[in-house]
C-alpha cells in the first residue's frame, strides 16, 4: 500500500472490502458504483466525504456531501487511484465526488483508438 494512503487504514473510519465485481453506493447522495479493478482488502472508499455503504443498506435521506467533496460523480465514467490498483465505474450518478479517504479520486482518462488508415 502507498505511503500516500497507508495513514487511512490506521485512522480507525470506517473500511469497504473492494473486491472486483462489488457493488456499493454513497451515504450522502444517489452515486452508486461497481469496482472494475482492485488489489483486494479493505479501503477507506467515500463520496461526498463519507465512507460509502454496501447497497444492501439504506442511506440518510436528509444526508448531504461535504462542500469539499460536492463536485459530483458522472454517469458511465471510471474513476482511478493506480496506486492502490482500484478502479470505479460509475453506474448512477450524484451530487458526491470519489475519493480515498480525504484524497479526491481522479477520472480515468479514455485511451485513444488507433488510427484506421
Amino acid at each position: 500500500l502507498s505511503p500516500r494512503f497507508e495513514a487511512f487504514r490506521r485512522q480507525g473510519v470506517r473500511q469497504v472490502d473492494v473486491k472486483t465485481g462489488s457493488r456499493v453506493r454513497s451515504a450522502v447522495c444517489s452515486t452508486e458504483v461497481i469496482v472494475v479493478r482492485a488489489a483486494g482488502g479493505e479501503v477507506d472508499l467515500r463520496c461526498g466525504g463519507q465512507p460509502m455503504i454496501p447497497l444492501t443498506e439504506t442511506r440518510d435521506p436528509d444526508a448531504a456531501p461535504d462542500a469539499e467533496f460536492s463536485a459530483g460523480s458522472a454517469m458511465g465514467k471510471r474513476y482511478a487511484e493506480e496506486d492502490l490498483g482500484l478502479e470505479l465505474l460509475v453506474t448512477k450518478p450524484g451530487a458526491g465526488s470519489l475519493s480515498i479517504g480525504s484524497v479526491a479520486m481522479n477520472l480515468k482518462d479514455a485511451k485513444p483508438l488507433p488510427s484506421s488508415d
